[in-house]
Parts: C-alpha cells; sequence; structure tokens
C-alpha cells in the first residue's frame, strides 16, 4: 500500500460483480482488502476463483473466511435442497441463504473498522439478479445506519461508506464494463450447482442470468470449458 492510498475491504464472492467491484474499488484509488466468506457453500469452485481474482487486482490483502451456514441449512446453497433448473418463479428462490449479505457485511464491517477502513465495497445487484431481499438498495442504505450506530467508528469517528456501484447495472453493462477494463473473467464463478467433475451446470438461476448478460452484451464467455 502506497502513502497517500485509501483503505477499503471489498466482498469478493468470485463472481463477475464482485469481480467489477472490486476493480472499481482499486481504480478509485484504493488498497484492495478482499474478503471471502467461505460459508460451506455448495459452489465451492467460486472460493478458488475468488482467490485468482484477489492475486490478479494486486489485493493487499485476501482473507477467506470460514463461516459453516450449513449447519443451519434453509438454503439449496447449504442444505440438501435441489437446485432449481427451470429459472426464477415467482417468490423469493430456495437459493436464498438466510440473511447471508446482512452477515457478510457485518463481517466486512468488522475487519474495516479493525483495520482502520472507512469504505465497503459490496457488488450486490437489484436488476438481473434472483430477488434476494438483501441485494436491494433499500437494505443498503439501512445497513449504513446500522453500521454507525453499531461501532466505535461510528460512534467517535468519520463512519463508514458502504459503496454498492452496480445495484441498477443490469448483467450486460457489468459483462461490457468488466470487458472494457480488460479483467480476466475466465477467473469468475457464477454457477450454484457445479458438476461432480467442476464444470457449469449451464441451468440453474445464476448460470442463466450470466448466460445472458454475455449474450446481450456480444462477448463471448471465457470461463465455459
Amino acid at each position: 500500500m502506497t502513502k497517500n492510498s485509501k483503505n477499503a475491504v471489498v466482498l469478493l464472492s468470485g463472481g463477475l460483480d464482485s469481480t467489477l467491484t472490486a476493480a472499481m474499488a482499486v481504480e478509485e484509488g484504493y488498497a484492495l482488502n478482499a474478503l471471502t466468506i467461505d460459508y460451506n457453500q455448495r459452489h465451492r469452485c467460486e472460493l478458488q476463483a475468488a482467490s485468482k481474482v484477489a492475486s490478479s487486482l494486486g489485493a493487499v490483502r485476501h482473507v477467506t473466511l470460514p463461516l459453516d451456514l450449513s449447519m443451519f441449512g434453509g438454503s439449496a446453497l447449504t442444505d440438501d435442497i435441489e437446485v432449481p433448473k427451470d429459472g426464477v418463479g415467482e417468490g423469493i428462490p430456495v437459493t436464498y441463504v438466510p440473511a447471508r449479505n446482512l452477515v457478510f457485511l457485518s463481517l466486512t464491517l468488522a475487519w474495516a473498522e479493525a483495520i482502520g477502513a472507512n469504505d465497503i465495497f459490496i457488488g450486490v445487484n437489484a436488476l438481473d439478479y434472483s430477488g434476494y431481499p438483501d441485494c436491494r438498495p433499500e437494505f443498503i442504505k439501512s445497513f449504513v445506519e446500522t453500521a454507525r450506530l453499531a461501532t466505535k467508528e461510528g460512534t467517535d469517528g468519520d463512519g463508514f461508506a458502504v459503496h454498492a456501484p452496480l445495484q441498477h447495472w443490469d448483467k450486460a453493462r457489468i459483462v461490457k464494463e468488466a470487458t472494457d477494463r480488460k479483467l480476466d473473467l475466465s477467473h469468475t464463478w457464477s454457477c450454484y450447482d457445479p458438476t461432480p467433475d467442476g464444470q457449469t451446470c449451464g441451468s440453474c438461476d445464476s448460470c442463466r442470468l450470466r448466460a445472458k448478460g454475455f449474450a446481450q452484451a456480444g462477448v463471448a464467455d471465457p470461463a465455459l470449458r
């Protein structure tokens, strides 16, 4: 980290959205501290993807934090529940992990306060997404107030800014912006239900949204094998 750089903690899953968000933080002059949560998710391939992304973006530090949410279950990503392969239906899908972004942002906040960072980045998207309530702009706005009330820095210091630059972007724009920045999207992972040999399923909601974004952007997906 250079003397004049700013510190930020970026929640990095290894997917398209968090990869572009991390790159944008670096562009803005922030020293990248990347946090990946190993919550014993079904799609553990994303952990390796996050490591590759963090390295490619020159992260000052990349922490992969173990947090076994399979002990709670309640989601197709953490429990013995089938991942839907027929597109998004009505309501919140079974791939929703209870309070995931609330839990993850709380951990991001804790690390940010510990290292004296006042800026947090998260790659949530409220357009081309699966309808998860913890991706909505009103949730992000409410968390800023929670951070102010829950921390020493919020009480006695400058508080925290939560940056969610992709909130109102569709997947096509995300793919185009990432491509324009020459990010290596072959490192990224989106599939919720990888095959036993580590291939993408191509049919889960996350695969469908990714494919739609690349198709609409007119870009070939370099991660497809």
